[in-house]
């Protein structure tokens, strides 16, 4: 459903419950694959959470028109500044001179946004809300995971492919498409071992859904939740799908 014509379509998620994080044994081939083990501590202690009633999800990422949109109808402003991977150096970097409207290649307007921080995202979500009178908001992390994982116990939602071979119809991945591109190596702990046939953004919803019949919730481009950040999930976080 959509609440009006410029929102964007929405999908209903059961209600449910799942283990939130990663087990031991994924964290052991993350590493094995190449993975800094102190990124997948902040994936435990694997606990289980509860998301006790319904909810509507966005059906794909926020698209660049969509996006354009709001900032016309509402005078928002942006800032300027975006991260971007540095192939020279192999490491992520700043340029403050990027924005939404020129990340750096080009981009048609139903491919996602992209170099919007946590406050425009913020400001997009209460501008739905003002003009639809309904309750628009980001997602709790655990509602994220929750919808990614789309009704799956695997490492991706098609499955734990662990010779990274079968995301390209799932997902806009770093596969050899990219590695051609920006002359990387061919390795299965570098990339995925296939062509999703992109080398930046996809339009949205190109590859197939997951079990809740939602696109891009892996690959394409990372998305905002409302938590603040923390390093683990140690301290007791909510386990109703609350943010933290």
């Amino acid at each position: 459903f959509t609440d009006c014509p410029f929102c964007p379509e929405m999908v209903v998620v059961p209600a449910g419950s799942f283990m939130m994080g990663s087990t031991q044994a994924e964290r052991d081939w993350a590493v094995t694959m190449g993975g800094e083990p102190e990124w997948y501590e902040r994936e435990k202690p694997r606990h289980r959470v509860t998301i006790p009633t319904s909810f509507a999800v966005g059906r794909h990422e926020v698209t660049r028109g969509t996006f354009a949109a709001f900032v016309t109808e509402s005078g928002y402003s942006t800032e300027t500044g975006c991260w971007y991977w540095d192939t020279d150096k192999e490491d992520w970097a700043e340029d403050k001179n990027r924005g939404w409207r020129d990340p750096g290649y080009s981009q048609s307007d139903t491919e996602p946004v992209v170099c919007v921080n946590w406050k425009d995202a913020q400001a997009y979500v209460s501008w739905l809300s003002r003009e639809t009178d309904e309750r628009y908001r980001l997602l709790s992390e655990a509602e994220w995971e929750y919808a990614a994982r789309g009704g799956t116990a695997t490492m991706r939602y098609w499955g734990d492919d662990e010779d990274n071979e079968d995301g390209c119809g799932y997902a806009n991945v770093a596969d050899q498409t990219r590695a051609d591109a920006h002359n990387l190596a061919q390795t299965k702990s570098n990339i995925f071992m296939c062509r999703d046939g992109e080398v930046y953004t996809a339009p949205v919803g190109s590859y197939r859904a997951n079990g809740f019949g939602l696109h891009d919730m892996l690959g394409n481009v990372w998305e905002w939740t409302e938590d603040c950040w923390h390093d683990s999930y140690a301290g007791q976080p909510p386990t109703d799908g609350r943010a933290w």
